[in-house]
């Protein structure tokens, strides 16, 4: 079955940077669509951003111009390059897919913004 595996979280300074990886196991082709969602404590989990089968993305308005998602269809992997993070930023962080009309899940990676 297909299966996510989320890296890259952790402890970053407020205007720091995190790239975070999620790389995809189970023979998945190309053709699927990438997301990534975050979730922080007692609040509704929140989509952040987009990437289609043909690598057009799209973003939450609170993440617009900070944050970029990427993929690399070589190697199974959606990324997303975190700019200028903020402390509202903190929470957990995850990968989503849509392929073959099911959508998959990671495990969740923290990420904190603190200083």
């Amino acid at each position: 079955q297909v299966h996510l595996v989320e890296s890259g979280g952790g402890l970053v300074q407020p205007g720091g940077s995190l790239r975070l990886s999620c790389t995809i196991s189970g023979r998945v082709s190309g053709f699927y669509v990438g997301n990534w969602y975050r979730q922080a404590p007692g609040n509704q989990r929140e989509w952040v951003a987009r990437i289609s089968t043909v690598g057009s993305p799209g973003y939450a308005d609170s993440v617009k111009g900070r944050f970029t998602i990427s993929r690399d269809n070589a190697k199974n992997t959606v990324y997303l390059q975190m700019n200028s993070l903020k402390p509202e930023d903190t929470a957990v962080y995850y990968c989503n897919i849509w392929y073959r009309g099911n959508d998959y899940w990671g495990q969740g990676t923290q990420v904190t913004v603190s200083s």
